[in-house]
């Protein structure tokens, strides 16, 4: 089972006060609510109290924290696919795409600031167009997934495998839009609601 939480900041670097895990949530931050391509990293020093010269000790470059923070998104998700695809054998198909639906919701959640950005990259630098080739490998595998689901007469066949792989990303990525952390929804039930919601539908159970 894939650990979906953040993983503790690595250990401080350069000036006190500011590990690179702080400024890379704050430069995330401000991406987000800037765009990427309208922060500069004046913008990010001036955010942490630094001068420009003095975020260099903690960064070498703007695209070293958009590589970092898209990783960090793209990591979680890969190894959630790699874990399903990689579980005991006599697992089903069915529930290898369960499994991976249901983990991936928890690493949107508890990633949820570096995810919205990596779903806004469309492609305008050498480190988005990585993200999106890492992006569309994710959706071939977990199309794999669906495809063989289909095979087991588990899920419907009269769909394609891409189509429908895309939907339950869109289901999933749908959180960026609407989910709030510290509200009311606890993360086990949410991923487990969405979950029964792309499978079972709406319909009440008979």
């Amino acid at each position: 089972m894939v650990d979906p939480s953040p993983a503790a900041p690595p250990p401080r670097r350069g000036r006190p006060g500011y590990d690179q895990a702080t400024v890379l949530r704050r430069a995330i931050d401000l991406f987000n609510r800037q765009g990427y391509d309208g922060t500069s990293i004046g913008d990010i020093a001036q955010d942490l109290g630094l001068t420009k010269s003095a975020i260099y000790h903690h960064v070498p470059s703007k695209e070293h924290l958009l590589s970092a923070a898209l990783d960090e998104a793209l990591d979680g998700l890969t190894a959630a696919i790699d874990a399903a695809l990689s579980a005991e054998p006599g697992t089903s198909a069915y529930d290898r795409l369960r499994t991976t639906v249901q983990q991936s919701v928890k690493i949107l959640i508890y990633h949820l600031p570096a995810v919205t950005l990596l779903l806004r990259v469309r492609g305008n630098s050498e480190v988005e167009v990585a993200a999106l080739k890492r992006r569309r490998v994710l959706d071939e595998k977990l199309a794999g997934l669906v495809a063989a689901a289909a095979a087991e007469g588990a899920v419907r066949e009269d769909i394609a495998p891409d189509l429908i792989s895309r939907l339950l990303f869109g289901m999933v990525n749908s959180l960026v839009e609407w989910y709030r952390p510290g509200g009311a929804a606890d993360v086990d039930d949410l991923a487990s609601s969405i979950t029964a919601i792309a499978f079972e539908g709406l319909n009440a159970p008979t």
